[in-house]
């Protein structure tokens, strides 16, 4: 006895063809096609040729230009810190500013902390997420969007802040700036974002050589400065000259209570050069492999450079005796007399270089020159971080999945253009003035430094419950003995900045994440609903047949497209099939009838009255109907619609068909069908085209009797219809 055979699955070919060309008809109108060939070669020379998504590791970026890309913005934090921490002393008097190189050592206190923590974190999570990953694991899905909503309103301000700083120093060595400040820096923003658009490598190499530039230009300033201190030659800057005004109830300087509070909030502002951090955690996924190693190598020389330059230009500021404030014309003073709006105050590591090179102006000039630079390309930080952030949320559909998405050029342009958007809009709102958006600007990135670091804590507190390995347990104790200074280093400071910016301007950034958080959990809900709602709970029932086919066609006259319209419904063989038009009381549906009968069209005609004369409303509630009796059953509505040939022509024609099917398309149970007739294509003349199959003698064919008969009748038809109407246009329902 043969032993029973197993059925054979059923086995499925597929085959993949090639991306098709697209197809264009011959003798169509091109006018079309060149426009979209004018804009898409417009796109190609702002955006350049696309990317394939096999050169993605192409892009990957080496750490001589990962540091350019990520770590300008905290390396440019030089150009404007210093400035405020000068500026918050001032209001105390000129000696008060004698503490400013303490408070810039306690900031480098808090730097070294946050880079040490953070190369912890880019170690054991190096897929990207930064901080919204780390919070997110670890601390619970609210916590992750709040520090979300923090950094992506952190990185809108980095771009608003940096551009605006930027500008500031090309007005020191350009006056005529100086009244067009708001629009050099939405220049500054657009050309930021057309750069990165064409990939992360080529920003990448372009920004290379003005940030390493910089560095070596503040480099040469502070040693050339201290050794101008050491040998006795060191000048003084033109603003030692001047009288600081003190302002009311500081006349004691910094004593008590409030002069605590003031150099707390002197080291708030400073704290803005530990800025732009965590976007190299944000970042790993675009360093060369090893990349977590070489995130952490380019995380330790941000944090070297930085520390470096920021204390020698505050020590340089105190030894050749620079006055800040925050309102020159009234608050520097000279023989006792206010400046006037005459004096323009120049940033601090510009007269630092005028002091210094006052001998070499070209010196000074370079400096300035690329200090600006580097302020305006410190934005590109941001455009690194925030796509790549964006791409994670959209990936978790906390936002939209559009941001998830790479662009022709392997960015995540989505993500770029929305930043854009953001920053010009601070940068408008704010007039392009640093010293109002900075009040808003460091709250954000030390909410996610501390949630950061809490999360690293339980995250080490974790693996040490299943780690057995004596060596790994010992790097974990250490790993998190490291982020729990972190976090009582970054508490401490977000604690400082919330009750010294609070009503400067914090309360406007902690509104703004609000926001941002309700937003994405909204989100997150309406993606969450869909997925529940297109689920397939039992696969038979989503399977089953509908009863019936109700097919209905729309009509407004009998002319070529509504014959189409017919010709393809009856072609998908519905159970039954009816023509519907509306009678507005214009006598349009009369002649419609009276054609109708002279072609003897085997499909009923249904004429919906509507005193009213609107035609969408009748149409719906009617197929509403139809639905309603069989609830079992399948409508198909048919709209016969013609494409004009020019823009302009739409105005011409009203847009019933596309009310119509906007309104249908959220009937359930309705499939709506457009039957397009396209406008000035030859060959269209005829409803069919090619060859057309013939039947058998005896075999009765319902459908091919009825094409028959049209074609019979066509011809007529045709004539009946120009001189019943006088012409294509003439039908108040028509629906282009």
């Amino acid at each position: 006895m043969e032993a029973p055979t197993r059925p054979q699955p059923i086995m499925t070919k597929c085959t993949v063809k090639p991306y098709p060309r697209p197809w264009t008809p011959r003798n169509a109108d091109v006018r079309f096609d060149v426009v979209r060939d004018f804009a898409d070669r417009v796109k190609r020379l702002l955006v350049g040729r696309p990317v394939p998504s096999r050169a993605l590791g192409e892009t990957l970026l080496p750490k001589r230009i990962a540091l350019p890309v990520f770590a300008s913005d905290a390396l440019s934090s030089v150009g404007y810190a210093p400035d405020e921490v000068l500026i918050t002393l001032a209001v105390a008097g000129g000696a008060a500013t004698m503490v400013s190189p303490w408070v810039a050592l306690a900031v480098v206190g808090v730097l070294v902390v946050v880079v040490a923590s953070y190369r912890q974190t880019v170690h054991a999570y190096p897929s990207g997420g930064g901080d919204y990953e780390v919070v997110s694991t670890n601390l619970g899905p609210n916590a992750g969007l709040l520090v979300a909503s923090a950094l992506l309103s952190d990185y809108i301000l980095t771009v608003a802040v940096s551009v605006s700083s930027g500008t500031s120093y090309l007005a020191a060595a350009v006056p005529w700036a100086e009244g067009h400040k708001v629009e050099i820096a939405l220049g500054i923003a657009t050309v930021l974002a057309l750069l990165n658009l064409r990939g992360s490598r080529e920003s990448g190499s372009a920004f290379a050589i003005p940030t390493y530039l910089y560095m070596a230009a503040i480099g040469v300033l502070a040693v050339v400065g201290l050794i101008q201190e050491v040998t006795g030659t060191l000048g003084r800057a033109e603003s030692s000259a001047y009288e600081i005004l003190t302002q009311g109830g500081w006349d004691q300087g910094l004593t008590g209570l409030a002069g605590a509070f003031l150099v707390l909030r002197a080291f708030s502002s400073g704290c803005a050069a530990l800025t732009g951090v965590e976007a190299i955690s944000n970042g790993v996924p675009s360093f060369q492999r090893p990349k977590s190693r070489n995130a952490a190598t380019t995380l330790l020389m941000l944090g070297t450079i930085a520390a470096l330059m920021l204390m020698s230009i505050i020590h340089l500021a105190g030894a050749v005796g620079i006055h800040m404030v925050e309102n020159p014309a009234t608050e520097l003073l000279s023989n006792g007399r206010p400046l006037g709006k005459g004096y323009h105050q120049d940033p601090v590591i510009g007269q630092i270089a005028a002091t210094v090179f006052a001998d070499f102006k070209p010196m000074f000039y370079l400096i300035t020159a690329v200090t600006g630079l580097i302020l305006v390309l410190a934005a590109n930080t941001a455009f690194s971080g925030f796509p790549v952030l964006a791409s994670v949320l959209g990936r978790d559909e906390f936002l939209p999945r559009q941001l998830s998405q790479r662009g022709d050029r392997l960015a995540y342009s989505n993500g770029i253009i929305v930043l854009w958007l953001g920053a010009v809009a601070f940068i408008i709102g704010f007039d392009a003035n640093t010293n109002r958006l900075i009040q808003l600007y460091i709250v954000g990135v030390f909410i996610s430094f501390t949630l950061s670091q809490i999360g690293m804590v339980r995250h080490w507190t974790r693996e040490l419950t299943t780690a057995t390995d004596p060596g790994a347990r010992r790097r974990m104790h250490r790993s998190r003995a490291i982020n729990a200074i972190g976090v009582a280093g970054t508490g401490l400071v977000l604690l400082i900045v919330l009750a010294t910016k609070f009503t400067r301007g914090a309360w406007l950034t902690l509104t703004i994440m609000a926001v941002l958080c309700l937003v994405m959990s909204r989100i997150r809900r309406h993606y969450r609903r869909v997925s529940d709602e297109l689920a397939i709970s039992d696969l038979h029932d989503a399977r089953v047949l509908p009863a019936h086919v109700h097919a209905i066609v729309l009509a407004s006259r009998l002319h070529q497209p509504t014959l189409r319209a017919l010709t393809y419904a009856q072609s998908t063989h519905p159970t039954s099939i009816e023509a519907v038009t509306v009678d507005t009381g214009d006598g349009g549906a009369d002649r419609l009838l009276d054609a109708w009968e002279e072609a003897e069209l085997p499909v009923p005609l249904t004429i919906l009255d509507s005193p009213f004369r609107d035609i969408t409303r009748p149409i719906v509630n009617y197929v509403r109907s139809v639905r309603r009796e069989s609830p079992r059953d399948l409508v198909v509505v048919f709209l016969p619609e013609y494409l004009v040939r020019h823009w302009w022509e739409q105005i011409l024609h009203n847009q019933t068909a596309l009310r119509l099917k906007t309104v249908l398309l959220f009937t359930p149970g309705v499939v709506v069908a457009s039957v397009p007739w396209q406008l000035g294509l030859p060959g269209q003349r005829h409803i069919h085209h090619g060859v057309r199959a013939r039947t058998a003698e005896g075999i009765i064919d319902a459908d091919v009797a009825m094409r028959r008969h049209v074609d019979s009748h066509l011809s007529h038809l045709d004539q009946h219809s120009s001189s019943s109407t006088g012409g294509v246009d003439a039908d108040p329902q028509e629906n282009r």
